[in-house]
Parts: C-alpha cells; structure tokens; sequence
C-alpha cells in the first residue's frame, strides 16, 4: 500500500471519530434539553372555590410551577369541570397527562383493598387515619396501584367525617328509611348509604342542590366544609353527626407520566403534593369549630347518633368487599388491628 493511499485512510478514519463524537453530544444534549422540556397537566375535582381542598389544589400548582421554573404546569379545573370519579382515574391509568383528585375509594376499582381502607365507621380522628396510611399495609398497596400504572401522590387531603344532611332528625338506621340521599358514584358509597338504611342515589355533584329543591333526592351525605362552601344549608337544615366516612382525597398521577419528568422535578412534585396534604388537614383542623358555628348561626341543628347501631348496620360492606369484590380475605381485620395499634401507642 503506498504514502498516499495509508493517509487517505488515516484521515477518514479521523472524520469517523470526530463524526461520531459530534453523534455523542448531539445525544448527550438532546437529552440535556428534555430535562427543560414543558409538561402541562391537567388536574381535576369536584370542589368548588370555597372549599378548602380547590384552594389547596391551586396552591400546590403555583409551588410546584415556581420551584420547577416553569417546566412543570398544573392547570386545576374544579367542580367536574374535567372527568371526574372513575373517568378521572382512568384517564391516569390510561397514560394522560392528567392529575386526578379523588376519595381512595376509586383506587379500589385497581386494587381492592383501597376500599376497605377508607370503609364505613372506621377511624376516630384524623390522626388514625394519618398514621394509618404510613404502615407497610397501606404503602404495599400504593406499590400495587403502581403497578397498574396509578402513582399516588397522596392520600390525605382530609376535609372532614362526612355526615347525613337531610331536614329529618336521624339518629339510628331505621330512621334513614324512605330517604333517599345523593352519593358520590363509588360503589364503596352507594353500598354504604344503603347499608345505613337509605337508598343511595348517584348525581353528579352540580346536579345536587337542585335535586335536594326538586325533591329528586332528600338529601346528601359530606363534610361541613362542604356544607357551607356549597351553601347545602339553603335547602337541607339538619345534620346527622354519623361520621359514617373520613372525608379525605388522594391525589393520583400516572407512572408514565411522573417517571418521564427530570428525577429533580419528580422530587419537586412528590413533596409538594405530600405537603399539601399535611397542609390542608391541619387548616381543616384549625377551622372546623369556626364552620360549625357558622352554620348553626345559619339554622343547620347536629344531632348526635347511636354509632354502635350504625357501625352494625354497615359491617357486611366489608364482608362483600372481601368475598364479592376481591379485597384481600382478612383486610378488615387487618386495618383494625392496625387501629388497636395506633390507639394503643397514643
């Protein structure tokens, strides 16, 4: 081989390399620039603008959209403005860039056991409720919803025990019969309301006041909160202190969606969110004997009920949940055990 042709070679053996670095860092800052790119999220709930949790919700969009400068925005759309309930939950088990706001209850329709987590005459206190969503149990369920393509993101955005408003005095299961009251479309709800003694009627959340006025349903079931952001006390003057349901809200996010941002705005949305929670439950706290005067000052009487009769009433919703809907054989008894721990620790 002569002179001319072995630096003929060199030199083309050189461009490859320079080629294929160039390829290198072309790569290398392609992916340095997805790390910047914009995610919009749509998140979605019932609330409306009075109520504690769209305020919680716009604000832990405005945190995160600050601290990620700008590469994560979370548009909140409130009063099911958006999907809701089980469409909201399958819009993020689908893969959407969408943020669900919902009782854990939905997540049953992925993991059953997420039902019984948050059954019929369960916690006490808030604090149970906290404490129990940190055990292995229910953090052996988030890994599971995981699985299913569901990050959860939280789990207390607690607004209150949720009660029977209605404008007849109740205070046993039997007093509940004939009545029908508006429940959310859970399955978890509507078996509950009946167990209690009413028929459970499902209606959109907006539809609700104005069936209360056209006599379509004879009341609802929700938090004070709700009571007075929503004005129910207009149509409905009575609440039965059933504490039947822990009012709180989960916050979930696809896995494809959370695992495709940067790890730091991973983290960024993950505390955020988790802060949120906390913060939320502790203005819930803070404020609740302020709501309740209110609405007694607005003609809303409470009554006090047999809860033992009421917790007996609703038992078998755990039974079906294990043997009809596939929760875990034994899950009730598992999340009291639990219980007994968490009391006995205080």
């Amino acid at each position: 081989m002569n002179m001319k042709k072995i630096v003929a070679l060199l030199l083309m053996s050189v461009m490859m390399l320079a080629l294929t670095g160039c390829g290198g860092s072309d790569k290398k800052d392609e992916k340095a620039a997805g790390s910047d790119k914009k995610v919009v999220l749509k998140l979605s709930h019932v609330f409306s603008p009075d109520e504690q949790l769209y305020k919680s919700m716009e604000l832990v969009a405005e945190r995160i959209n600050k601290k990620t400068n700008g590469r994560v925005e979370i548009q909140c759309f409130g009063q099911n403005q958006l999907a809701c309930y089980k469409d909201g939950l399958e819009q993020v088990a689908n893969g959407a860039n969408f943020i669900s706001v919902e009782d854990p209850s939905y997540l049953g329709d992925y993991v059953p056991d997420f039902k019984p987590l948050v059954g019929p005459m369960l916690y006490q206190t808030y604090d149970e409720y906290e404490k129990m969503i940190e055990t292995p149990l229910v953090k052996d369920m988030e890994k599971k919803a995981e699985e299913k393509g569901i990050k959860v993101l939280a789990l207390d955005y607690i607004f209150g025990f949720r009660n029977v408003m209605t404008n007849k005095v109740i205070t046993k299961p039997e007093d509940m019969k004939g009545l029908k009251l508006r429940t959310p479309g859970s399955k978890l709800f509507i078996d509950t309301i009946n167990a209690m003694g009413a028929t459970a009627t499902s209606l959109p959340f907006s539809e609700t006041l104005s069936g209360v006025s056209q006599g379509v349903v004879d009341g609802l079931e929700g938090s004070e909160f709700t009571n007075i952001g929503t004005k129910c006390y207009e149509h409905v003057k009575n609440v039965a202190t059933t504490k039947h349901f822990l009012g709180t809200c989960g916050v979930y996010i696809s896995t494809k969606v959370f695992n495709s941002l940067s790890p730091e705005d991973q983290k960024i949305v993950a505390e955020e969110f988790a802060y949120g929670g906390k913060e939320m439950t502790k203005i819930s706290t803070e404020s609740y004997n302020k709501v309740y005067k209110e609405l007694e000052s607005k003609g809303v009487k409470f009554n006090d009920v047999d809860h033992a009769a009421f917790e007996k009433a609703t038992e078998p919703v755990f039974k079906q949940m294990e043997e009809k809907e596939g929760a875990t054989p034994g899950i009730y008894e598992k999340l009291k055990a639990e219980l007994a721990k968490i009391r006995a620790a205080k």
